[in-house]
């Protein structure tokens, strides 16, 4: 998620527009409007209830009570407050969950049929005295699960003016459940049209097994990765993917040497975490088809994988989903492909107080949610709240579940959407809170940046995570941009938003960014070499899922959101793009060379910069959403790979790309553990050492020595007009061109298997025998030294 992309709510009591569908469920949303209609009488009869609770204890206090008791199919036991979640023990099923300032809890156990009809198969009242320990409730139950689910149902004060929500009719998600079962078919409405049908937790089995086949996790240095932002359903959706299974975890492994054969090591999933598709479903006449949550920001379940992005659906209540997930895993780990989830912790799909009551609101919605005084909802996330992930009960939360993920499903790292959140001052803030004991001048407040976050420190000196893949998106909504100034103990990335904002300006010949420019070749030392970090804690890219395609950034000045039905007013307004003359698909022939051109130019900066590139899901074929940069609601053409496309003869921009990134892979030199010294790099202009910073320059080159390649010079030409550049002099060496953007395919990459490579470089020969070489306006360059045998 992108700052400049979200919008700008207040920082609490924000609009209720995310939340515009009103066929919620009784126990959702609607659950919650009876609850505000009944108000004033609710509140007295939980102060009743509570007074009962009190006069129920010292009754049963000269009760003998006899264990074990049944109740119908299931023989209930005390239950033990650890761990979290629903586990699977010798005999039964233990359930643990945490919940302060609810007064009676019951655990509700649900068959899939009575999950249908909205009904409770098995309810099981906790005691307060024999099931409640701290602020946990607990039971073990020993009994068939076969096809059972689970959720919980609470009761307390409904005061949403003190940050309460508590209702005894809403059957509430487990926050620790490892499937969130409700709908089994991606897009396909609940019963009666249901965009919110009742959600239940897949309850574990000690049966529950997958063949990891002797799986290890890969560990490569992140120096060496080369990412791919991915979204599942999309990569394989479009019928021209000829898979079994279009637009599932089975489908994705399916297409696995696609990404081999790019030269991909790590592929980094938009959000796999459970969500609702139907959260804005409503109809588009702009294109003739429903709005949906495809992108997926709006995280339901934190523990559970995308149930409707495997084959199976709800069958075996989400176990075969689980084992789809970890199939992809296992599968993309034997082709060397390490697996990146990015992680949505800054909010939930709850969202504001006119949102639905799912799980963590009606469990405890003040220790979650990041709180004003008077209970309004901060909203630093642009959609409506923000988890309070600096309270102690929250961060052991986020670290319980990445733990999860890598221990149980084994993926290699998380990237965070809109991280800066996890650096704020949680509600009710205080040094004893979260320290143990009082801090002089401790006088922070809410939503705060803090310097050493807990959650951070947490996270980063975890014996299980601080070995895992940690990149931020170091921003918010809230205005608190810090790339670069990232809470990081040494192990945290950041996505280099700069990168992709200086390396668009140059590219496309603004003035004044050449020495910004140079500064994002070498790994952007200004941002993270005072901090202690290296050019791999920076990763770089020109495109993500937010913002234009790398076609449509060639093609464009303006966005073109109309296709969202909200009038262009959605999206960034300022992408940095050039259109190379003319707007959108259709242009002179003149004009799609350019266009190639730079998309070529972008390619070979992204692969010779030092650092880590991230690639986005189509761009290597040159994929167009028409302009759009703002997809987040089509399940449709505009965010499907086209297969079909990557396929045409036409498509030679596949083969350069997979050059490129096979170039990067060999050269040791782009891949540094250290920014690099005047004894490796040296900086040139038209002439050899004498490069230009000023303002009007648009021509940056330099000379990078290589344990394999020996020495490579690279160029970048951004400007109207073409050039004639003076090479280095290296007597009994001479300079061979390698790549040309300038060039038409084939003859942009000189690859050793091209025909009449060696009649294409002898058209050169006669400016390198003076050792020159020319280049077109908006190219680039790569040449290598070669031994001169004729010197």
């Amino acid at each position: 998620m992108e700052l400049t992309q979200c919008t700008y709510f207040s920082l609490y009591a924000p609009k209720a527009s995310h939340f515009h569908n009103s066929r919620f469920p009784k126990t959702g949303a609607a659950c919650l409007q009876n609850r505000i209609r009944r108000g004033s009488e609710n509140r007295g009869k939980v102060k009743s209830l509570v007074v009962n609770a009190r006069e129920k204890a010292a009754e049963v206090e000269t009760l003998v009570i006899e264990k074990p008791k049944k109740v119908k199919r299931f023989e209930v036991f005390d239950g033990y407050p650890t761990p979290l979640g629903a586990t699977a023990m010798e005999g039964g099923v233990n359930f643990a969950i945490f919940s302060r300032n609810s007064v009676s809890a019951t655990l509700c156990l649900i068959s899939l049929s009575d999950l249908q009809e909205n009904r409770v198969t098995e309810p099981i009242s906790l005691d307060p005295l024999t099931n409640k320990t701290g602020d946990v409730w607990h039971v073990f139950l020993k009994g068939n699960f076969e096809d059972m689910l689970y959720g919980y149902q609470f009761d307390g004060p409904f005061c949403p003016e003190e940050g309460h929500y508590y209702d005894s009719s809403c059957i509430l998600l487990d926050p620790y459940a490892k499937a969130a079962i409700s709908r089994g078919e991606f897009g396909v409405l609940g019963p009666d049209g249901n965009c919110w049908p009742q959600m239940a937790g897949m309850i574990p089995s000690s049966n529950d097994e997958f063949d990891w086949e002797g799986d290890l996790s890969l560990e490569y240095p992140q120096k060496d990765l080369i990412m791919y932002e991915m979204h599942v359903r999309g990569f394989t959706r479009h019928e021209s993917s000829g898979t079994r299974y279009p637009g599932t975890y089975l489908a994705v492994v399916e297409k696995l040497d696609h990404l081999k054969e790019l030269g991909v090591n790590c592929i980094e999933l938009m959000p796999c975490h459970e969500f609702n598709e139907l959260e804005y479903f409503t109809h588009n006449p702009v294109v003739g088809d429903h709005k949906v949550n495809f992108w997926g920001y709006s995280t339901v379940s934190f523990f559970s994988p995308m149930i409707r992005y495997s084959s199976s659906g709800v069958r075996n209540c989400g176990r075969n989903a689980i084992n789809e997930f970890k199939l992809l895993v296992r599968e993309a780990h034997k082709r060397g492909i390490e697996v990146v989830m990015d992680v949505v912790f800054n909010h939930t799909a709850e969202g504001n107080e006119k949102g639905p009551i799912l799980s963590f609101r009606g469990i405890d919605n003040s220790v979650f949610y990041m709180l004003a005084p008077k209970g309004e909802f901060y909203n630093y996330s642009g959609c409506g709240n923000t988890f309070n992930c600096n309270h102690p009960i929250v961060r052991q939360f986020i670290v319980d579940c990445l733990r999860y993920w890598v221990t149980e499903m084994h993926v290699d790292g998380f990237r965070f959407d809109l991280a800066s959140i996890l650096t704020r001052a949680c509600s009710l803030w205080d040094a004893v809170n979260v320290f143990g004991n009082a801090i002089d001048g401790d006088l922070l407040t809410t939503g705060t940046p803090l310097s050493s976050p807990p959650l951070l420190d947490m996270i980063s000196n975890d014996p299980i995570l601080q070995g895992v893949k940690l990149i931020a998106e170091a921003w918010d909504c809230g205005g608190l941009y810090q790339v670069g100034t990232f809470p990081h103990w040494g192990v945290w990335s950041e996505w280099n938003g700069k990168y992709r904002d200086i390396v668009r300006q140059f590219i496309k010949g603004t003035d004044g960014f050449a020495g910004a420019f140079a500064e994002c070749l070498c790994g952007s030392p200004n941002l993270y070499k005072d901090g202690g970090r290296k050019p791999w804690n920076g990763i770089n890219f020109i495109c993500a899922h937010d913002g234009f395609t790398l076609a449509d950034l060639v093609m464009y000045n303006q966005k073109n959101n109309l296709a969202n039905g909200e009038d262009n007013n959605d999206g960034e307004n300022h992408n940095n793009s050039w259109n190379c003359g003319q707007e959108g698909e259709f242009a002179s022939i003149s004009v799609k060379k350019l266009r190639k051109r730079q998309m070529r130019n972008f390619i070979l900066c992204l692969m010779v910069s030092q650092g880590v590139p991230m690639i986005y899901m189509g761009d290597e074929y040159g994929h167009s959403k028409g302009g759009n940069n703002n997809t987040y609601c089509h399940d449709n053409y505009i965010n499907y790979f086209r297969w079909d496309k990557k396929e045409e003869v036409s498509s030679d921009f596949f083969r350069f790309f997979c050059l490129m990134t096979k170039f990067r892979r060999e050269c040791e030199s782009l891949c540094l553990e250290d920014f690099a010294t005047s004894e490796r790099l040296q900086w040139h202009g038209h002439t050899p050492g004498m490069p230009d910073w000023s303002d009007k320059s648009r021509f940056v080159a330099f000379t990078l020595r290589d344990a394999v390649k020996g020495e490579i010079y690279i160029a970048f030409n951004a400007s109207h007009l073409p050039v004639i550049i003076t090479l280095p002099d290296r007597p009994g060496y001479r300079w061979e061109p390698l790549v040309d953007s300038g060039k038409p395919a084939p003859f942009d990459f000189f690859s050793d298997d091209l025909p009449a490579r060696e009649i294409a470089i002898k058209q050169y020969q006669h400016f390198l025998n003076g050792n020159l070489y020319p280049m077109l306006s908006y190219s680039s360059v790569i040449l290598l030294l070669k031994h001169d045998e004729s010197a």
